[in-house]
């Protein structure tokens, strides 16, 4: 690779660039980051005390 395409990659390397493009589910405060660990661990609980229903109704297709 030239210099030019490895420059490119290091300036998009960063965590804000990549969030900004959205190409990542973007950052997390640090400060934030027991209230999110906590919303997962109560989101994967609530999933697992769910019970699924058999879908009952079609879908329109076009």
């Amino acid at each position: 690779m030239d210099a030019r395409t490895i420059r490119l990659f290091g300036d998009q390397a960063d965590a804000f660039t990549t969030s900004g493009l959205q190409l990542d589910d973007g950052m997390i405060d640090p400060c934030d980051s027991r209230n999110v660990q906590g919303f997962c661990l109560a989101t994967v609980a609530e999933a697992a005390a769910r019970k699924l229903h058999r879908a009952t109704f079609g879908t329109a297709r076009f």
